[in-house]
């Protein structure tokens, strides 16, 4: 799994915007702890920032390249080759 190739959030896009919730939730965590309602909605603010930012970004070409459509190669209207199976060997004692 550490090897996919296909760079699972591994974008400018995806950085900034984690970089700037986990921001935003050190922001609003700090403020909840010292009971101050008005600097926990601003770190709220914050986090719903960082996903809009995410967005515009990934929107402008920074973040994963789409998925392309699969395909098909070869003649599909052969049908596939059929599976055979083994039988067990049984173990010598």
């Amino acid at each position: 799994m550490a090897d996919s190739s296909h760079g699972h959030g591994h974008t400018p896009a995806a950085w900034t915007g984690v970089m700037i919730i986990f921001i935003g939730f050190c922001v609003a965590g700090a403020f909840m702890v010292m009971d101050n309602p008005l600097g926990f909605w601003g770190g709220m603010a914050i986090i719903a920032l960082g996903g809009v930012i995410g967005g515009i970004m990934r929107a402008m070409g920074l973040g994963a390249p789409k998925a392309q459509p699969l395909k098909m190669t070869g003649d599909v209207t052969r049908p596939a080759p059929a599976v055979t199976t083994r039988e067990p060997v049984a173990a010598e004692s």
